[in-house]
């Protein structure tokens, strides 16, 4: 082809790829045309559809915010979002800040807002500001989350929004909906769910589910009528039959709302209140004494039986219940009431008696019957007053023969001479003769005030201190073994040297019957006639004598051994130290072969009645004193701690010095011989009622109590050697200044002696007769 023709192709292509272009050009721009008037369109409705949401924001008073990556920014509402600002008390008018003050409210908000903004999850909650509350709903839609915000403020801050009221609802225990006009639920809470066993209220209206059909037809009667409707209902719930009270109001707007409270204990209760109210009337209607309860207006409420068969009252007219002055007159116009002479005044006075807070003394009535009735009046806990009466005709008249009856048996038991007392079935104290008063040398007011037998016995201990005759008595009193209660006599000394003959009898009525007679003059007399003969009284007189001679042919060589044995102690060098223990050891019996002679003629004249006291002022302070220092080597020789108490006022007492010292000497030296290395012995000193105590007590290892009995009694065995009159001697010598000696002891926990002493001593105190062999 040539070269024109290659340059026309050339032409004729381009013009046609012109023409081409062009052609597609304008088909893009018809295109583009078509798509800008779309866009146009579209842009008009969203345009259109942000003004009504606008609109519809500003015409309920709530603000919207959207939030793209925790950016907030306000989409509309401006004057709602001001006023949430202002509840919330924020100034800027930034969406971002009011986001940060939601979120700082409450630590459960800023969790709600954060699970909104990472996961999509709703949430609706309310913030309460310094000014107001703030309602929030969050959703999300796409990438956006939307929070729509209402601003509450003023008087209507208070309530609730809808979804806080449901929650509230939600969240009570007891079943709650609301109902349509026949019943049916449309809105329940979770325990009327959990009522009906169901997961929502769709599955239950699908199954038709009911918490109670009478509680829908309350619901439905609420609804007709207009009116608020309340029942209890049976329930079953959860297997257990329970009560409901079933309250329906008609609400604004339509529909019922419907409340069911669980008042099973309440209803329990009544009905237990029922039953006991029967079981308390069928009671009272079978007791001997009238009853009547009046209310607090004064009337009537429940009278017994015995209330209509004493006062003669027709049954009908009581159950009309007439009030307590009605009753009061008919009874006057029937004369059966005391006689008085203002029966208007008294009326009134009875009639008064309900203002009384507490419950009126009992009161007598004398009918002109001749019958007589205790009244009792007491408030009643219901209100009103409760009156009992009880007919005591019979008792009284019994109560008066039983007095006569007594009367005779006291002035009968008042002139015999013995002493007599009758001790009831519970060791009380029932009779007793003057001759029993004399006899323990007590006053009927001191006997009213013991009471029973214990004090009794320790109104009578000072004369007759054998502790173990008592207890053998009581059990004759108190035991209730029939074969406990045989009789029982024999004879006992007092500490003042008489001899008494004793009884006990028990009654028919369980009582018992306890006699005491002096025997000591036809005893004396006894001692006397036997004292005379002649075989009797030369055998004394030997007795002495030999005891005598003895003791005096015995004190000359025992006083050469003791010197010799003294002098062998101290030869020094010359001398062993085995040998100066023999020495000792001989020096040692010696004396304690001296002490006992010694004591032997002290019981010796005890026995015979020739001790005199050589009585003065004894400081009991420095006889302690005196008697500690004679016994702390022996005490420390056997590794025993001596220690001595006493009060700084323990001052004197009348007495013989050498013989109170006599009486601490043997206590101390027993108490030393019966503690083991390493114990203590404690003398003691202290004044009680008009006595001094002394008292040596001891931790070693006891006295068995089959010998405390005859602890005191002469030569009774030791362990290391002596005749035994040491203790003997204590109760004898205490008896000389007019006291006594007691002793207490457990086997393994030591022993304690004490001397009651008179503070005044007399020389002419009597001796220990039990002594006497």
């Amino acid at each position: 082809m040539s070269a024109p023709e290659l340059i026309l192709a050339a032409s004729a292509g381009a013009v046609s790829l012109a023409i081409c272009a062009i052609l597609w050009a304008l088909a893009q721009r018809g295109q583009a045309n078509e798509r800008v008037k779309a866009l146009r369109a579209e842009l008009t409705a969203l345009e259109a559809r942000a003004e009504a949401a606008m609109a519809s924001a500003e015409a309920f008073d709530s603000a919207l915010l959207a939030v793209e990556d925790g950016k907030a920014m306000l989409a509309s509402g401006d004057e709602s979002f001001a006023a949430c600002a202002s509840a919330l008390g924020i100034q800027s008018s930034d969406a971002q800040a009011l986001v940060g003050a939601l979120m700082r409210a409450d630590p459960d908000h800023a969790r709600r807002l954060r699970a909104l903004f990472e996961r999509g999850e709703p949430c609706a909650f309310e913030v309460r500001g310094v000014k107001g509350v703030v309602s929030v709903e969050g959703r999300a839609a796409g990438a956006l989350a939307w929070l729509r915000l209402s601003a509450v403020l003023g008087e209507e801050a208070g309530l609730p929004t809808a979804p806080r009221f449901a929650a509230f609802l939600d969240a009570k225990p007891g079943p709650a909906w609301i109902a349509n006009a026949d019943g049916t639920p449309v809105w329940a809470n979770r325990a009327w769910l959990q009522a009906v066993d169901a997961a929502s209220l769709t599955e239950a209206q699908r199954r038709r589910a009911s918490f109670d059909k009478g509680a829908d037809a309350l619901a439905s009667e609420a609804a007709n009528l207009g009116q608020r409707r309340e029942t209890v209902r049976w329930v079953t719930v959860a297997g257990r039959r329970r009560a409901f009270q079933i309250l329906a109001q008609p609400l604004e707007g339509g529909g019922v709302g419907v409340w069911a409270d669980d008042v099973t204990e309440t209803e329990e209760l009544k009905e237990q209140l029922k039953r006991s109210d029967a079981a308390h009337d069928d009671t009272l209607n079978h007791i001997a004494d009238a009853v009547a309860i009046f209310s607090h207006g004064k009337r009537l409420t429940f009278h017994n039986t015995a209330f209509a068969e004493l006062w003669g009252l027709e049954p009908a007219w009581l159950a009309e219940q007439p009030s307590h002055a009605e009753i009061l007159d008919r009874l006057r116009q029937r004369r059966r009431l005391p006689e008085t002479a203002d029966y208007g005044k008294w009326k009134a006075a009875e009639l008064d008696r309900y203002e009384a807070l507490g419950a009126a003394p009992d009161e007598l009535w004398s009918l002109p019957d001749g019958r007589t009735l205790r009244v009792v009046r007491q408030p009643h806990p219901m209100g009103g007053m409760l009156l009992l009466f009880s007919d005591i005709t019979g008792e009284l008249k019994l109560k008066a023969q039983y007095n006569a009856l007594i009367q005779v048996q006291q002035a009968t038991l008042d002139k015999l001479n013995d002493a007599v007392a009758v001790f009831g079935s519970d060791g009380r104290l029932r009779l007793h003769n003057e001759a029993f008063e004399r006899f323990w040398n007590v006053t009927p007011q001191q006997l009213d005030a013991a009471g029973d037998f214990e004090g009794v016995v320790e109104l009578c201990i000072p004369r007759l201190h054998d502790m173990q005759f008592w207890r053998e008595l009581k059990g004759r009193v108190a035991d209730p073994d029939p074969s406990a209660r045989a009789p029982m006599s024999g004879e006992v000394k007092t500490s003042d040297s008489r001899i008494v003959s004793y009884q006990s009898r028990p009654l028919p009525d369980g009582a018992t019957l306890i006699g005491f007679t002096d025997i000591t003059d036809a005893r004396r007399l006894e001692s006397a006639l036997a004292a005379r003969s002649a075989a009797l009284a030369e055998a004394e007189r030997l007795k002495r004598d030999f005891v005598g001679n003895v003791s005096y042919e015995l004190r000359t060589p025992l006083t050469t051994i003791i010197g010799y044995s003294e002098l062998l102690e101290r030869s020094g060098e010359n001398l062993s130290e085995r040998g100066r223990g023999h020495a000792a050891a001989v020096r040692a019996a010696a004396t304690q072969l001296a002490r006992s002679i010694d004591d032997v003629l002290d019981m010796a004249q005890i026995d015979a009645e020739e001790m005199a006291l050589d009585v003065e002022d004894v400081r009991v302070g420095e006889l302690m004193e005196t008697a500690a220092e004679r016994w702390r080597r022996e005490a420390e020789a056997a590794q025993i701690g001596l220690k001595l108490e006493q009060p700084d006022d323990i001052g004197l007492i009348r007495g013989d010095a050498r013989r109170l010292g006599q009486i601490l000497d043997h206590l101390v030296e027993n108490a030393i011989r019966q503690t083991p290395p390493g114990g203590e012995v404690t003398v003691s000193a202290r004044r009680a009622l008009g006595e001094i105590q002394l008292q040596v007590a001891d931790t070693g290892r006891g006295i068995p109590f089959h010998v405390q009995a005859h602890i005191f009694d002469r030569f009774i065995g030791r362990e290391r050697g002596g005749p035994g009159l040491g203790l003997a001697l204590v109760k004898a010598l205490t008896e000389l200044h007019g006291g006594w000696v007691a002793l207490e002891s457990e086997p393994g926990h030591g022993a304690t002696f004490t001397c009651h002493l008179p503070e005044a001593a007399h020389a002419e105190s009597a001796s220990a007769r039990e002594l006497e062999f």
